[in-house]
């Protein structure tokens, strides 16, 4: 269960980076990232990612890392997870109409990577079992 919690993090969050580079006018830093990577061609499908794969993303990362809680009981470890996915969803949705909302985005994604790498190098333990521990 550990394994497949920390590369669906990974893979999750990735794939919202993904999602962003396809779209130059919401995310301008990110987008030309993709582009100097060879992603320019992903523009044309820029409504479908931002829309629906983006959120997709988010939604699976924040279930991700719910459901990793059951398996190591670590409550800090699934906060910081949910926290990244969380952020980018208020961001898409109702914080949309400010400003700022471009900078909680961009700090949501990379907060995304940065724990899903961190939950790479320094896999979670079971810190107790089903008896000893609450539900």
């Amino acid at each position: 269960m550990s394994n497949f919690t920390n590369v669906g993090s990974l893979g999750s969050s990735l794939g919202a980076i993904a999602s962003a580079m396809g779209c130059a006018f919401c995310f301008p830093a990110i987008a030309s990232l993709g582009g100097a990577l060879g992603l320019g061609f992903l523009g044309q499908w820029e409504g479908l990612f931002i829309n629906t794969l983006l959120p997709v993303f988010a939604w699976l990362a924040l279930v991700i890392n719910a459901v990793g809680y059951l398996g190591h009981r670590q409550w800090l470890r699934s906060l910081l997870g949910i926290v990244g996915p969380i952020l980018l969803l208020l961001s898409l949705y109702p914080w949309f109409i400010y400003g700022w909302s471009t900078y909680v985005t961009y700090s949501a994604l990379g907060l995304m990577v940065v724990i899903s790498i961190g939950d790479l190098m320094y896999p979670a333990n079971k810190r107790c079992d089903e008896k000893s521990c609450a539900i």
